[in-house]
């Protein structure tokens, strides 16, 4: 595979990819600004696990020569790095577009200079997709559903940026793809579901699972936005890593196109009338929640088509999603320890700061 640079290496998708690369004896370079909670903390781990094999490069994606740098002597790149937050992107719209439309620009060409022609993977979301507004949809006693789509949101979706976030992502995506086509850059687009698992410092705006889980080990209130009945489908890291794997050996058929990536319709999951019974059972106690007003952009209900990526590079997801909570929740109350730890006990995961 030669060289792979991963930007964003030291957040909670990156650190899980480059520690499955890493473990199978490849070369791993991560460039990363840190600037997210939890990221310097996923760093020593990584470092502790593979002392000798990791080469880490402080770097912020908005600066093109750094960016460029990076790239000189890639074969692969993942490119993870991004704002995440819808509504980050609506209080602070400029630094959303820097880093996702104007930092993915700034890597399309870094990769382009380089001459190497290296494969470039991008992260994107199903965010491109808006509102849906024309997709019917029905409630049920615990759940929004599709009416008449029972896959799933399949690829041909016309895309509706709605909310800076979607439009500066949305904005990258057609940028990833059109280098393929101008320039024959191997690109790959991944729009992505809910992802989650281990090491991922979730909060309000990004990581809901983590973050309700997280939450309720350290009796920390939870809001829920809207009535609790959106369904999202949730895909184990695991599963996205082995993605991203199969699409770089398969680049002869996944170059320049773009896959849907989650759990699909096997792995859906209300945000809180179908996971808060199996997070107050695991907590033993009902958590401290409050019902808060709709967020505008929330969808009712996404769920991926993701009999693309099945059929181009023989990719579905194989972690139900019983047994991926479980060790995501497994991971969460091992980091945090005792529910009630003292001062001098374990960092709590929603304590994590940025450090200058």
């Amino acid at each position: 595979m030669g060289r792979i640079l991963i930007t964003g290496g030291a957040g909670f998708v990156g650190a899980n990819l480059v520690d499955a690369l890493l473990t199978d004896g490849l070369s791993v370079t991560v460039f990363d600004s840190l600037a997210r909670p939890g990221t310097e903390r996923n760093l020593e781990w990584l470092e502790s696990k593979h002392p000798r094999s990791l080469t880490f490069i402080p770097g912020d994606v908005r600066d093109a020569k750094a960016v460029s740098a990076a790239c000189a002597d890639a074969d692969v790149i993942y490119h993870l790095a991004g704002q995440v937050a819808v509504t980050t992107s609506v209080d602070d719209p400029r630094s959303d577009f820097e880093v996702n439309a104007l930092g993915t620009f700034n890597l399309l060409e870094g990769a382009r200079a380089s001459g190497r022609q290296p494969v470039v993977v991008f992260t994107s979301t199903n965010k491109v997709y808006g509102g849906m507004e024309d997709v019917e949809i029905r409630r049920e006693p615990s759940r929004y559903v599709y009416r008449t789509l029972p896959g799933g949101i399949p690829e041909s979706r016309p895309l509706d940026f709605h909310s800076p976030y979607g439009c500066s992502k949305g904005a990258a995506d057609q940028y990833v793809r059109d280098y393929s086509r101008i320039y024959d850059l191997p690109t790959v687009v991944f729009r992505m579901s809910c992802i989650y698992g281990p090491h991922q410092f979730g909060n309000e705006d990004q990581g809901w699972l983590a973050h309700f889980m997280i939450a309720a080990s350290l009796g920390k209130p939870i809001s829920i936005y809207g009535d609790g009945l959106q369904v999202r489908d949730a895909l184990y890291v695991g599963d996205l890593v082995r993605a991203f794997r199969l699409a770089v050996e398969r680049i002869g058929t996944t170059a320049g196109q773009v896959y849907n990536i989650g759990g699909g319709p096997a792995n859906t999951i209300s945000v809180w009338s179908e996971f808060g019974p199996t997070l107050t059972g695991w907590l033993g106690a009902q958590p401290d929640v409050t019902f808060q007003p709709w967020r505008p952009g929330d969808q009712l209900c996404y769920i991926s088509d993701v009999t693309k990526a099945a059929a181009e590079f023989d990719w579905s997801p194989e972690v139900d999603l019983t047994t991926g909570l479980r060790l995501l929740w497994e991971w969460v109350t091992a980091e945090n320890g005792p529910r009630r730890a003292s001062v001098h006990g374990p960092r709590p995961l929603i304590n994590a700061r940025r450090t200058p």
